[in-house]
Order: C-alpha cells, then structure tokens, then sequence
C-alpha cells in the first residue's frame, strides 16, 4: 500500500513564497514521477510541476519561473517551492506519485493568496 501526504498551504498575500513538501511511503518500487497538480473551483485539475527521478522538471506554462519543484528520491519526498505568488495561484495543491500506469494522490493542501 502506498500513501502520500503534502503538508506547507496555507495563506500568503501577493508577492509572498510557500513551500509545500510531498512524503510518498510504501511498496514503492522502480522509476517513478513526482509531481504537483493544483484545483480551483470550477476549474479542472491542471499540473504545475513534476519530475521523474533523476530527470528534468516539467511546469505548467502559468507558473516556469516561479516555482521550483525539487525531490529527495531517498526519502520519496518532492518539494514545491513557490515563489512571486499571485492570487489565480490560489487553490487545492494535490501531489502525485506515478508508479508505471499506477496514479496515488494525497488528499491536497489549500494554499490562498490574498491580493
């Protein structure tokens, strides 16, 4: 069985940084992705950033050049660093973990950026 948990939303005026972490833990076994997906109401669920291990970040077009998204393969943990927010960032941060064709998501962190 695999979990993961995110952990760092919260509220931020514009301008201001967050830093959200990722712990994936389990039977995890074999290349994987890592990566952050956000929603915000009404909108569907979009990426904002991934990597597979040992590879090179992919963003999302609305956030390259502000965010950062990092990882430590031997702890299972990605990190989002978050930087310039803006308040369309504003929404549930889910974090994935991609195991082959198999998807696990955490249960999401709000971040809220006040204008």
């Amino acid at each position: 069985q695999v979990h993961v948990v995110e952990s760092g939303g919260g509220l931020v005026q514009a301008g201001g940084s967050l830093r959200l972490s990722c712990a994936a833990s389990g039977s995890i076994f074999g290349i994987n992705t890592m990566g952050w997906y956000r929603q915000a109401p009404g909108n569907l669920r979009e990426l904002v950033a991934a990597i597979i291990s040992g590879g090179i970040p992919n963003y999302g077009d609305s956030v390259k050049g502000r965010f950062t998204i990092s990882r430590d393969n031997a702890k299972n943990t990605v990190y989002l660093q978050m930087n310039n927010l803006k308040p369309e960032d504003t929404a549930v941060y889910y974090c994935n973990l991609r195991v082959f064709t198999m998807d696990y998501w955490g249960k999401g962190t709000l971040v809220t950026v006040s204008s």
